[in-house]
């Protein structure tokens, strides 16, 4: 199974990069973390922001992997807890499933792609920074894969 974070966004600060990379590297081989950076549109073209999304959602369609789960981040969607998020991973790992978490950049994500998606989350139902995201996310999903191996990483 492999796991791509498609995320509209690119020269992220440091610490975001420091951030996700941490996360990433941990995840083993079995559920491998790809990061997928979408060049966001352009401000300066005088297009409007519909435009601009709608821009933006063609790269996003352009750059996901063929046949995988899509999953869009929205603080609209359900919001899971980690077990129910580990659940989720142990399912797409029986199926070989790859999954792609889809990450807007500063306008959100098309209708588009919202519709296009086969689920929508929210990671939290305030709006977060498209940066801090992959972070968050990141984190998660090594904690999701470290609560299904009885790694101590998780609490409850």
């Amino acid at each position: 199974m492999k796991i791509w974070l498609a995320t509209v966004g690119h020269k992220m600060p440091d610490w975001i990069t420091a951030g996700f990379n941490e996360y990433a590297k941990r995840m083993p081989r079995e559920a491998k973390i790809e990061l997928l950076e979408i060049k966001p549109e352009p401000r300066t073209t005088g297009k409007s922001i519909p435009q601009i999304m709608e821009a933006e959602a063609q790269r996003i369609f352009a750059s996901l992997p063929q046949n995988s789960l899509r999953i869009a981040l929205d603080e609209r969607g359900v919001s899971w807890t980690t077990r129910q998020l580990a659940d989720r991973m142990r399912q797409w790992m029986g199926e070989g499933r790859d999954v792609a978490f889809i990450i807007g950049g500063a306008d959100g994500l098309h209708e588009s792609v919202k519709n296009g998606a086969q689920q929508l989350l929210a990671l939290s139902a305030m709006t977060l920074p498209h940066g801090m995201v992959r972070v968050l996310l990141a984190e998660q999903l090594y904690r999701a894969h470290s609560l299904l191996h009885n790694h101590p990483y998780h609490r409850e």
